[in-house]
């Protein structure tokens, strides 16, 4: 039998981040997808777009030094110069600088459409993959730091595939356009200068660059904690307030705040030493170029013209050469924050279908646990052989001290983990061997504290069935005996319930979650101690509903309040995971075991605080 293992991330690290080669390997299928056709005509026609931006770019500079040249009365171009003349050639200088941008722009407006598509689908994937992970993922990670890691390694994804596909390539070969013309045109020396220049650049911006991302995944993760405190402080607001720990608060945060304004600083101080080296490199091989040119033209060999195209072209792929700095800088980051992204997305989820499972077919709904064990660590266990069964339509009631293992069998029913040992089957069907969908399809949960979506009452009664139709809702709303409350409100069913429902009461909130449950229609109910946080008389009135509810199901009650479940058809009694009684109420009573401490400790209880 399969064990349960604690193998997944810790809340306090990451997941497993991928590699910049697997990152890029991710990327590429969006960039090429086979079931795309016209993102591939889309990428072909920017690329067509960014070879024309770049032939046009790399022959501006000759137009400037012919206009020169026609201007100080030197003519190398006779031709040209008798058909355009210094006026023409220096208009003809205008059209290519716009014509490069033009073309540039051209092609981003062609590619926005497949960045901007790639984004969706990752966005779109990573949700989906998050909500397929366990619930053992979810409880051990810091939604705050989740949510964090998430968007920047979708905001990642559009500047990697703009910017590999559109400055890494296309600088590389306006560098070596340049280098030719260069070897060409005044020879082999200005050439050396200039690949030397460019070697020397590369070489020092990767590494200090490499240098920074250490630097600056530091301070990513200060971030990350900062934001975390900072979300969780806010989901806590009402805690934050009853214990006056404002000041404690803004002190935790603060301090991480500290140490992100310490990795920050080291950033910003890492990043004007590469400033200032990169524009050392450069400025060292400008002027050498220059001085060279400037020679050739003392010496008679190259003309005024020809000392401005170099210029020209030094300030050109100066240009790019600083850009590539950043845009280094910025394909290494986001690679970081993508590969974090892609890490989680390779996070494999704990509860998955089997090859061929099939959809749960429910006839009667009966629920058997047979010999079922389990334990959240091998070193502890939850439950130790559990046996029972529900019968179709009955009502069976799980009790016990905290620590017994009652809402650990709630969430084995509805699959949150897998057994580590025997088996749970409705009507004879083993829940490992059917989809999860259809198993969560066929039973309603109604926790303990009700959470509300931050959205209107009609939406979240609807959350139970969206197609329900508006009379469908209200009958469920009728049902759960809360829809005159509704009514009573200004907005009626549309009124926004606040941030996890806290603009209402917890009677309320609880109606709402019966309502929807309601709704869904299920034929199994889990009723995971759905009255516990109410008090006495909103207790009472729930039940009504609850029992209502419950008619005609096959319904598990988790309890902590006895004489919630004293009409139960069975009540089973749990201690240290193991079922010490099990039977009717009264029959219970009589016996003088377990159950019957329990209820007179709990009368005892009641009669004193009456």
């Amino acid at each position: 039998m399969r064990r349960v293992t604690k193998s997944v991330t810790s809340a306090d690290s990451a997941s497993t981040s991928a590699t910049p080669g697997q990152t890029i390997r991710r990327v590429v299928p969006y960039l090429w997808p086979d079931n795309a056709p016209w993102v591939r005509r889309r990428v072909i026609m920017a690329m067509v777009f960014l070879l024309l931006s770049k032939i046009v770019s790399v022959a501006t500079p000759a137009l400037y030094k012919f206009a020169v040249d026609a201007l100080a009365g030197d003519a190398p171009e006779p031709g040209l110069l008798l058909a355009l003349g210094a006026v023409g050639l220096t208009i003809a200088y205008g059209m290519a600088r716009l014509l490069s941008v033009g073309f540039g722009e051209l092609r981003d407006a062609v590619f926005v459409r497949v960045g901007q598509r790639a984004l969706r689908q990752l966005a779109l994937e990573t949700f989906t993959h998050i909500h397929r992970l366990s619930m053992r993922y979810h409880i051990t990670r810091k939604t705050g730091g989740l949510s964090r890691i998430i968007e920047r390694g979708v905001k990642g994804v559009d500047f990697l595939l703009r910017f590999m596909l559109f400055s890494i390539g296309p600088l590389i070969l306006e560098l070596t356009m340049v280098a030719v013309i260069f070897a060409v045109v005044f020879g082999l020396s200005y050439m050396a200068v200039v690949v030397v220049t460019i070697t020397l650049y590369v070489i020092f911006t990767l590494r200090v660059t490499e240098w920074r991302v250490r630097i600056r995944k530091e301070m990513n993760d200060q971030d990350t904690d900062a934001n975390q405190k900072a979300i969780d402080s806010l989901l806590n607001f009402e805690t934050v307030k009853y214990f006056g720990a404002e000041a404690r608060e803004a002190a935790r945060y603060d301090d991480a705040m500290r140490q992100y304004e310490v990795a920050a600083v080291k950033t910003g101080q890492s990043l004007s030493f590469l400033n200032f080296g990169q524009s050392l490199l450069i400025t060292s091989g400008l002027v050498i170029v220059m001085v060279m040119a400037a020679m050739g033209v003392q010496a008679g060999t190259l003309t005024v013209g020809d000392f401005v195209m170099v210029n020209a072209y030094m300030i050109q792929i100066t240009m790019p050469l600083n850009f590539l700095g950043t845009v280094y800088r910025e394909i290494r980051q986001a690679l970081v924050d993508m590969g974090e992204m892609f890490g989680l997305l390779g996070q494999p989820a704990e509860i998955s279908d089997r090859p061929g499972a099939t959809a749960l077919a429910v006839s009667g709904g009966e629920v058997v646990f047979n010999n079922v064990t389990f334990d959240y660590e091998t070193e502890r266990a939850i439950l130790k052989g559990i046996s029972f069964r529900v019968a179709p339509g009955e009502r069976v009631a799980l009790v016990g001290p905290s620590g017994s293992g009652k809402s650990t069998i709630g969430r084995l029913l509805f699959r949150f983990y897998d057994v580590t040992g025997g088996a749970i089957r409705i009507d004879g069907q083993d829940l490992r061997e059917i989809t999860q969908d259809s198993l969560h399809a066929q039973i309603g949960v109604v926790p303990q504290d009700t959470v509300l979506f931050n959205d209107t009452v009609l939406y979240n009664i609807a959350y139970g069935r969206p197609e329900a139709s508006r009379a469908e809702i209200e009958a469920a709303a009728r049902a759960a005996k809360i829809h005159d409350f509704i009514l009573s409100l200004p907005d009626g069913y549309e009124t926004t319930v606040g941030e996890r429902g806290l603009k209402l009461s917890g009677g309320e909130k609880q109606r709402v979650g019966i309502a929807r449950t309601l709704l869904k229609n299920p034929p199994i109910l889990l009723l995971d101690e759905a009255t516990s946080a109410l008090d006495t008389q909103t207790e009472r009135d729930i039940q009504d509903s609850l029992l209502a509810m419950g008619k005609g199901r096959s319904v598990i009650t988790i309890a902590h309040r006895l004489s919630t479940i004293a009409d139960a058809d069975r009540i089973i009694v749990l201690e240290a995971g193991l079922i010490v009684e099990e039977g009717r109420h009264d029959d219970l009573l009589a016996r003088g075991g377990r159950y019957a401490a329990m209820w007179a400790r709990q009368s005892s209880e009641e009669e004193e605080a009456a």
